[in-house]
């Protein structure tokens, strides 16, 4: 009896587990209901893409990646759950699996699925990071802040792991930066990247579709031939989305100049 009783209550634990979408350490192939916080590791020891969902205006929901990083020095997300009903419990969550605290947040430009929630993780503690220019458009534009104002390319140091910021000029926004990790060569795009089964560039509301592939060939050049390239949105399965994502700009210059 006692046995029926701990099987029964771990199976239920279990499913609280999958209720809170707390329980997705796992490939996206095993991730068939879309659950709304779903965390996948790239190398199953340091890096984790975390993926939330977002509403749209027609009520339809669209994924979202961000990225972490188990440093010596702590985690390091790179930015925030688009869902900001996920934020403390994905903190939570990486938390107590990795047995530390998250140390820093890196946004990569203005837009909210990059910075809500930005003040939450200020009030835990957290350092936020973003550009000079990106503050000045969460102003603007009536975003959350970072904490810390980046006015050029930096490069961090966390406990040996270095993460490096890259403004490659302007694409999906003004203000949109790249983070390299150089020593295991993971290059995070954000929606700077579009994915490989994208068939458009997205949202252009501040975009810039005709300076787009040069600042992609930036990017290119200095961080050639990444192990793993994140991009801010679907599949992150190729290191081909830079490219894909020039030519998807190229395109669309040639269409709206009647090419």
């Amino acid at each position: 009896m006692r046995f029926l009783l701990l099987f029964c209550g771990m199976k239920l634990y279990r499913y609280m587990l999958l209720a809170l979408g707390l329980s997705s350490f796992a490939a996206p192939a095993a991730a068939q209901q879309h659950p709304r916080l779903q965390i996948t590791p790239l190398d199953h020891k340091r890096f984790f893409v975390y993926t939330t969902y977002g509403t749209l205006d027609d009520g339809s929901t669209f994924p979202s990646n961000s990225l972490y990083a188990v440093t010596p020095a702590g985690i390091v997300m790179i930015d925030v759950p688009w869902d900001t009903t996920q934020t403390l419990p994905l903190l939570d969550s990486i938390e107590k699996k990795h047995g530390t605290k998250v140390v820093a947040c890196i946004s990569t430009h203005f837009h909210k699925d990059r910075t809500a929630g930005l003040d939450m993780l200020k009030r835990r503690g957290i350092r936020t990071y973003a550009t000079r220019q990106t503050d000045s458009l969460c102003v603007l534009k009536g975003e959350e802040r970072p904490e810390f104002l980046l006015d050029k390319d930096t490069l961090f140091n966390f406990g040996g792991v270095q993460v490096k910021t890259f403004y490659p000029g302007p694409g999906h926004t003004s203000d949109n930066i790249v983070v390299w990790f150089p020593g295991e060569k993971v290059l995070y795009g954000g929606c700077f990247v579009k994915s490989i089964e994208a068939e458009n560039l997205g949202n252009l509301e501040d975009a810039d579709p005709a300076r787009w592939p040069a600042s992609i060939s930036r990017v290119e050049r200095a961080f050639p031939r990444p192990r793993y390239l994140i991009p801010g949105h679907g599949s992150f399965s190729s290191q081909k989305a830079l490219r894909h994502t020039a030519v998807l700009a190229e395109q669309y210059e040639k269409q709206r100049k009647g090419k």
